[in-house]
């Protein structure tokens, strides 16, 4: 990691570097923590195979990194407990070293926590997790009981282990499945995200039930992430923001039970009404302004068609929110979302609707693709090679989501109306509930959330401030500029050798999915700017131009490689990326050859 690339992610000119050095280090520190403490996959799921020895061991103290339900604390914070440390205070502190912290920074203090619950899970993996080897165990790594840290141990050997060895029932379950079978029913959710519960797999598994969402507990989480996004914002501009566009998909709804809707609504100033005894929401209550403690936000939901479709009874409620706060007779000043709908009812009157018809139009705040209908149109032109300029991207864009949900309009064209929103979207934001994804995962993060950033630029004419929400440990939310997460994920997962060993044992198919990142980073690239030209440097030396690297994808898969090269002089091409004229040149030579050897193999 070269000093220059970090003085700019944690917001220090050479000058600050050099005027207050601890400061720098501290901030390097918390940095490199950070990285170093961020869950990666190792390689791929096998069906019906569970991980054995080492592999094991890593998923265990991974799965029981957050607390699992009362009965199962956290392992780590129960380790850092009976050594008498605070987990908060310690990752409040990642960087810095205070007295009580025996000359060790908060973030050394951490790592050596999960290192010493590696040691003790390994020790029961070696005992075949037999629970009568717990307290010794405990007392050789700790040199004392703790009944929390045993609690942890005894859920590992007892539930969560034997649960993960039931992945042969993947197998067993599709062939019951195939031959028209019952396949058992089974909770979804993620397991890292303190979830661990809905093991074993293959089961037939359910979601949620649309009419209790969001639950109280998404409620908590969705308004820490408002709160966050709005430190930021304030940080950023000093101002809250006119618009805020949010992506809302129906898979991270059902694994969190509605935390972006909770959000939604936390920020527009209204909250869910439960009924007591089945949880089930049922309406809306505003919050007052003595109360809420901030202006009443305007925020354009972008949903998927799957969210759609999944969850009818949502589009109608955030419609609703919307209408109800657009009503309330407040100051422009603490209602932003009236002040806008207000602005755009005078200009849609002055086009020669009628009052009311101009009210619905300037209070649609759902978006969408048509009816029947998925996708958001920017990931197959990026594909296809078929753009020339961002315009395009963002214009395809605006075509696939002008569609509005509500009342009186399932999926109605609004064009005008959607880009009324765009123009003053100057903050965006997708939120991902766990680390087992990242805004690199697939291309549909970027067709839909860089999507959404590109055409707010086409219409405003500049990128909007584009945030990440990570609700990973739900209790302890961050909140990243797409720039600084592009930055965490290139670091910790795209270039991380650990990653890249991990998708080698994989053969054809790691060596694709390697691949398919380049697909990616290229896709963010055109429509968020993300990417600098060091971290294309970085990805060209370890993905396309390593002699190790070329020698193992030219035997597995040597179509991954080409495609990787291909990207690669696309991005240069399209004055994405400034290479120097060796790389580039190299790249090429690379391509070429490349493009004889295919040939060779397909004659």
């Amino acid at each position: 990691v070269c000093q220059a690339d970090l003085d700019k992610d944690l917001e220090l000119d050479e000058k600050e570097a050099f005027a207050d050095f601890d400061m720098f280090l501290e901030k390097l520190h918390t940095y490199l923590s950070d990285l170093g403490d961020t869950m990666i996959n190792d390689g791929l799921h096998i069906m019906g195979k569970a991980p054995e020895k080492e592999r094991l061991v890593e998923f265990l103290v991974q799965l029981t990194r957050l607390p699992n339900g009362s009965s199962a604390p956290s392992l780590r914070e129960s380790i850092l407990s009976a050594l008498g440390f605070d987990y908060d205070e310690l990752i409040t502190n990642k960087g810095r070293v205070l007295p009580r912290f025996k000359g060790k920074t908060g973030g050394q203090i951490i790592q050596s926590a999960h290192e010493s619950g590696l040691t003790m899970v390994k020790k029961l993996e070696e005992n075949r997790f037999d629970t009568a080897f717990i307290d010794k165990i405990v007392e050789s790594c700790l040199g004392r009981s703790n009944i929390s840290v045993a609690a942890a141990l005894s859920y590992i050997s007892e539930v969560l282990t034997p649960n993960i060895r039931l992945v042969t029932e993947e197998i067993d379950s599709s062939l019951i499945g195939f031959n028209g079978g019952f396949v058992l029913p089974g909770p979804s959710g993620a397991p890292t995200r303190g979830q661990a519960d809905i093991l074993p797999t293959g089961r037939n598994f359910y979601s949620v039930d649309p009419n209790k969402i969001p639950t109280q507990g998404a409620w908590d989480v969705g308004k820490r992430l408002g709160d966050a996004l709005i430190e930021r914002c304030l940080e950023d501009s000093g101002k809250y923001p006119e618009n805020i566009g949010i992506i809302v998909w129906g898979g991270s709804t059902m694994r969190s039970k509605g935390d972006d809707i909770a959000e939604i609504y936390y920020l527009m100033g209204v909250k869910p009404v439960w009924a007591r005894g089945s949880g089930n929401v049922t309406g809306l209550e505003v919050i007052p302004l003595s109360e809420l403690g901030r202006p009443r936000l305007d925020v354009t939901p972008r949903i998927s068609g799957f969210f759609r479709d999944s969850f009818p009874n949502l589009v109608e409620r955030i419609d609703e929110a919307a209408r109800i706060v657009a009503a309330l007779k407040e100051s422009p000043e603490s209602n932003i979302l009236r002040r806008n709908v207000l602005r755009d009812v005078e200009s849609y009157i002055k086009e020669g609707m009628t009052e009311k018809d101009a009210l619905r139009e300037a209070t649609f705040r759902v978006f969408g693709c048509p009816p029947g209908t998925y996708g958001a149109g920017v990931s197959e032109l990026v594909e296809s090679k078929n753009w020339t300029t961002q315009e395009d991207l963002g214009n395809n864009y605006i075509r696939y989501t002008a569609h509005a949900y509500g009342k009186g309009s399932y999926g109605k064209q609004k064009p005008a109306a959607f880009r009324k929103l765009l123009s003053r979207m100057d903050v965006t934001v997708k939120n991902e509930d766990s680390r087992e994804y990242d805004m690199m995962s697939c291309t549909d993060f970027y067709n839909y959330y860089g999507g959404l950033i590109v055409a707010a630029k086409t219409v405003r004419g500049k990128l909007p401030f584009a945030l990440v929400g990570d609700s990973a440990d739900p209790k302890r939310v961050k909140m990243r500029t797409t720039f600084e997460e592009a930055k965490h994920v290139l670091r910790s997962r795209l270039v991380n050798p650990k990653w890249l060993d991990g998708m080698k044992r994989h053969g054809y198919k790691g060596a694709g999915d390697i691949s398919h990142m380049m697909d990616v980073v290229l896709g963010w690239d055109a429509t968020a700017e993300v990417i600098d030209d060091w971290m294309y440097k970085k990805i060209a030396e370890k993905y396309a131009l390593d002699p190790e690297m070329q020698k193992w994808m030219k035997e597995v898969n040597p179509y991954a490689l080409q495609n990787i090269l291909d990207k690669l002089l696309e991005a240069i091409s399209r004055g994405m990326w400034d290479a120097d004229k060796d790389m580039e040149n190299e790249l090429r030579e690379a391509y070429l050859e490349m493009e004889g050897e295919i040939e060779e193999l397909t004659e």
